[in-house]
């Protein structure tokens, strides 16, 4: 979902008038043409939204990444909270499927953050998300804990029920989800699988006026 993958550059007057639109991020960060790389890309779940990505090799962690929905000229910041996701699912609207309700599960789960940063759905261990210093022991672990997210079917209120592994922390579990046509999704259960582990994903989406990251 937001992997290194499906993704179009946005240069020249383009780049100059959106990041015109955005301004200071957080505060903090400002964008300039100069080194601000922006790409977009289509979402399968709206008919008519883009999500655009920000980074800049001057920002610091290095690994901040800056979110934004784009539906007609408005944008949601995508800021690990869930308000902007549900604003722009009511609006759009959101459009979950059978196809598509799994990317939509990635797409949320890392956008809407919890203290300790994304709930990453975790199928891969070579997912760009996952955590770039694991040793071979870290990866043994982890890659022997993960496997596809699967879709298993609605319930009776017409739920797409879900199963996926989740990193989140330092530790990861096997999750089911209920995801709601709406697009409010419900965690209805967790299994530990590893804990403690050395190692966690470092991703932010946003960062504070004090230097520190979400």
């Amino acid at each position: 979902m937001y992997e290194d993958n499906n993704w179009t550059p946005v240069e020249g007057e383009e780049l100059e008038g959106f990041l015109e639109q955005v301004g200071t991020i957080d505060g903090v960060l400002v964008p300039s043409v100069k080194t601000t790389k922006a790409e977009w890309r289509h979402l399968p779940f709206y008919d008519s939204v883009a999500m655009v990505r920000l980074r800049d090799e001057n920002w610091e962690p290095k690994e901040l990444s800056i979110y934004y929905l784009t539906n007609q000229e408005t944008l949601y910041r995508l800021n690990g909270t869930s308000p902007p996701i549900h604003d722009i699912n009511a609006k759009a609207p959101v459009k979950v499927t059978d196809e598509n309700v799994l990317e939509y599960l990635h797409f949320f789960c890392f956008f809407v953050r919890g203290e300790e940063g994304p709930f990453l759905i975790a199928e891969d261990i070579d997912n760009p998300n996952m955590p770039e210093d694991m040793d071979d022991k870290m990866k043994a672990v982890i890659g022997g804990s993960l496997r596809p997210a699967s879709y298993e079917g609605k319930n009776e209120q017409k739920h797409w029920l879900c199963d996926a592994v989740v990193f989140y922390s330092n530790a990861l579990f096997i999750a089911n989800f209920a995801v709601h046509p709406s697009g409010m999704i419900e965690m209805k259960d967790d299994e530990p699988l590893a804990s403690d582990l050395t190692v966690r994903v470092n991703r932010p989406v946003s960062i504070n006026t004090d230097g520190t990251v979400k």
